[in-house]
Order: C-alpha cells, then sequence, then structure tokens
C-alpha cells in the first residue's frame, strides 16, 4: 500500500492519526458491518432546527436561519443570514486523492448553538466551514475552515473557545476570542462522533460516539480520560449535562433508551426503554427511537426527547433526591415535529412542519402539558417562517439520518451449515458409487485369490 504524506491543518499542524476502517471483518460468519453515511448516500441529512437563548430564538433550515425575539413585538428586528453567500477558502481537502476537486458541500447548516450568555452563536455548514456570530448586535465575525464535515458543536462555560466534533471522530477547539485563530486537535475517537458536550464548570470535554461509548475526558489535558458511560448497544446519538445538577448526564441510543448517568465514575443510574412507552398499534422495536434532541426546563426538572422518525415528544420529570427519572406524558402532533427547545419564562417552542402553524407553544396545566392558545404564539413570528417557508421545505421529507448508523449483522451460519451439509452428502455419494456393493464378483475375487488359483 503506497503510504501518503500527512496532510496539514490550516494552521500547519500536521494529523495526529489517520484512521483507516477495514471491511475485512464483515466477511467472518456473524460478523457486523457498518456503512459510512457519505458513501451510503451522500453528507448526513439537514433537518429543520431550533436553538434559543433568553429570549432570542433561531429557526433554521437548508443553508439560511432567521433570529428574532420570542415576544415578537413590532420594534424587534429580525436577523437573516444565508451561508451560501459566505467566504469560501481553498483547503487540501478541497481535492481527492487523484488531484481532482473534490465536493464542496451544499452549504446546508448541519449544527448551531448559543454561547451560555447568549452573546455569541456559531454553526458549521456542509461546506466545512465554522461560521461565528456576535448577538448584540447580531454581526458575523469570522468564518473558518474545518478539517472535516462536523456533526456538534459546543461553547466552553467561559465562552471562550468553541469545540466541534466531527465525522473521522476529533474535536477541534477554535478560540472565540481569536475570531481568525486556527483550529486545535483536542482530543479523538476511532468512530464517528455525534454529539459533544462540557462540564459547566468547564473541567470535562464529553463525547458520544458511534460505537456506543461516552467519553469522559479532562478538559486541561484531554488524552487523560476520566472515565466512560459503557451500557448502549447502538450508538449514542444525543447527550446532555443536566444544568441544575452538573454531576448528571442523560443520553440517548440507537438501542431505543435514555439513561441517566454520574459520569465522572462512569456509574448508570438508569435505563428507560423508550419500546416500552409506546402506545399498542406502533411500530415495534427500539429502531427509530434515537433521539435528535434532549432539552432540560428548569423550572420543574422536565426532560422531553424527541426522536426524529416517530411523531410524538416524550416527557420526564427528574427526581434529583432520588437521581430517577419519572415518565410524565407522551406529546402527540398531527405533523412531523422538526425539533422542540425550551425557553424558561414560557415552556416549551417547537418547530413543525405545518405552514400555517409552524411554531407552536406548549405548557404544563394542572401537571399536564397543553398546546397554548393561539394568541400565546406572536402571529408575527409565524409570519416571519411563512414567508421564509423555502428554507425549511428542503426539510420536509428528509430520511432518517440516524438510518445508516445502525449496526446490520449477517448472520451467514445457517447457509454455511447447510452448504456443508450438502457438500459433505455428495461426497458420500461419490465414495458409495466408486465402492463395490457387498456380494459383487469383483468384491468375492478380491476376497478369495486363492481360490481362483485353485481352479486353474
Amino acid at each position: 500500500m503506497r503510504l501518503r504524506p500527512a496532510r496539514m491543518l490550516l494552521d500547519g499542524t500536521p494529523f495526529a492519526r489517520r484512521r483507516v476502517t477495514s471491511l475485512t471483518s464483515a466477511n467472518r460468519k456473524g460478523a457486523a458491518r457498518r456503512t459510512c453515511p457519505e458513501a451510503a448516500g451522500g453528507p448526513m441529512a439537514s433537518s429543520a432546527g431550533l436553538a434559543l437563548c433568553a429570549q432570542t430564538l433561531v429557526v433554521r433550515g437548508g443553508s439560511r436561519f432567521l433570529a428574532f425575539s420570542t415576544t415578537g413585538s413590532d420594534d424587534d428586528c429580525v436577523f437573516t443570514y444565508d451561508c451560501s453567500t459566505a467566504e469560501k477558502k481553498a483547503t487540501p481537502e478541497d481535492k481527492g486523492e487523484d488531484g481532482q476537486p473534490a465536493d464542496t458541500g451544499s452549504d446546508s447548516i448541519l449544527a448551531s448553538t448559543f454561547s451560555k450568555s447568549g452573546r455569541y452563536f456559531a454553526l458549521t455548514d456542509d461546506s466545512k466551514r465554522l461560521i461565528l456570530f456576535r448577538t448584540k448586535p447580531w454581526q458575523c465575525l469570522s468564518v473558518r475552515m474545518v478539517v472535516r464535515r462536523c456533526t456538534a458543536l459546543t461553547f466552553t462555560a467561559s465562552e471562550d473557545r468553541v469545540l466541534v466534533a466531527d465525522k473521522s471522530g476529533d474535536v477541534y477547539s477554535f478560540s472565540v476570542l481569536e475570531p481568525d485563530g486556527c483550529g486545535r486537535l483536542e482530543l479523538g475517537h476511532l468512530s464517528m462522533l455525534l454529539d459533544v458536550a462540557v462540564s459547566p464548570d468547564d473541567q470535562f470535554v464529553l463525547t458520544a460516539d458511534r460505537d456506543e461509548k461516552i467519553r469522559v475526558s479532562w478538559a486541561a489535558a484531554p488524552h487523560s480520560i476520566e472515565s466512560f458511560c459503557l451500557g448502549h448497544t447502538e450508538f449514542v446519538s444525543r447527550i446532555l449535562v443536566v444544568p441544575s445538577h452538573p454531576e448528571l448526564l442523560l443520553s440517548s441510543s440507537g438501542d431505543g433508551t435514555l439513561r441517566l448517568w454520574e459520569y465522572r465514575s462512569g456509574r448508570q443510574l438508569q435505563c428507560c426503554d423508550l419500546a416500552g412507552l409506546q402506545e399498542p398499534g406502533e411500530q415495534p422495536g427500539h429502531k427509530g427511537l434515537a433521539a435528535s434532541r434532549i432539552a432540560f426546563w428548569g423550572q420543574e426538572s422536565y426532560v422531553v426527547l424527541l426522536c426524529e422518525c416517530v411523531p410524538v415528544v416524550f416527557v420526564f420529570q427528574l427526581d434529583a433526591s432520588r437521581q430517577q427519572l419519572v415518565f410524565r406524558q407522551r406529546l402527540t402532533f398531527p405533523h412531523r415535529v422538526w425539533d422542540v427547545v425550551f425557553e424558561e419564562a414560557r415552556g416549551l417552542w417547537v418547530l413543525q412542519d405545518c405552514r400555517d402553524a409552524p411554531l407552536v407553544l406548549w405548557r404544563p396545566v394542572g401537571g399536564e402539558w397543553q398546546a397554548a392558545p393561539d394568541g400565546a404564539v406572536s402571529p408575527r413570528l409565524c409570519s416571519h417562517l411563512r414567508e421564509s417557508w423555502a428554507m425549511l421545505e428542503g426539510s420536509v421529507g428528509t430520511d432518517d439520518s440516524f438510518r445508516s448508523l445502525y449496526k446490520a449483522t449477517f448472520d451467514n451460519m445457517t447457509s454455511y451449515l447447510k452448504k456443508k451439509e450438502e457438500r459433505l452428502q455428495q461426497q458420500l455419494k461419490k465414495k458409495r458409487q466408486r465402492s463395490p456393493f457387498p456380494g459383487s464378483p469383483e468384491q468375492t475375487k478380491k476376497a478369495c485369490p486363492g481360490q481362483s488359483a485353485l481352479s486353474c
């Protein structure tokens, strides 16, 4: 195999490693084979999404996002940004192995988030760019290139860095105070990363990967691993450090479970099977129950879970004294739900595939979550979204982005044993055909050579 020279990061530092995936083991009996999402059908699909801090709500879809206040007063302005107009820089990644131009991406936004105070906002897109904004007032601070397409990003609690997790399993940090600074490799996994989080004290970086692992690393020395949270049997789709109880972690997986952890020790406190919460007649099994969003509401310690393939939102409540999750309710919707997010003062915002009412608000009333009256959502908010419906239309009918991440197990043992039995039967048949039958003249002649000599 011809070795290629180590490629350089944007600031000239070489990669820490290059991962090579072998499919040889997929040919073994009973082996499980995984398929890379890019090989299985292009980059990871981008769905519409929400991000909120204080009263500033961001709605994204395709390559655009809108930012406005949830109060919806006439004095509020709407900030609009289109990634297709952002600066594009050439990088070594823009050329394939044969020297030809590689796929430059579709400019679709893949992930976005606010900083803790809401002062900053960051997003990554399909063109491998990290775009940083200041929110008061809204202003684009920088456009920087990343090495691989990103799957998740988060700000540190001190808001001095942005951590981005990518499809090759690496986490890079980018400075917020130096908006044009290059990225630095912090840590890496041997499989694709799906989410990244930071503890509220900035001591730990938590990463979730495709190989069922949650790793807890020291932020100051990411090579030093504090613990692993092990127990999921499929990819870990989302993780969330509970804001009001920073020692606790929530995680969701393709195995259809929501789990509660004490992450510093790696101890699992509870496992909730979402398949057991399905209504009679709904599709059984855990596939399709991987969460695309875990959200926490500090007022009454509510936890909501949104799964991409199920038109419901699961509502739990955290009992901190017992360190247990209590299932409360299933919220059902007539339309596909793209994303959910909590606003501390008002309740749960739901972005759905409905042009007439794209944004709805849910609140707890007497312990039961109910949709707020139509007047609770400013008509101006829905008007902004209807005017920009084209950016959300690309998410209509988008396939489940987790579908290609499930393990596919090929059980070829049955066919192997069947073919082996057929081969043995054929060999036995040929052996019988070559050997003479008992009592035949040939067998008698071979058995009595002396009698033949005397008769002569």
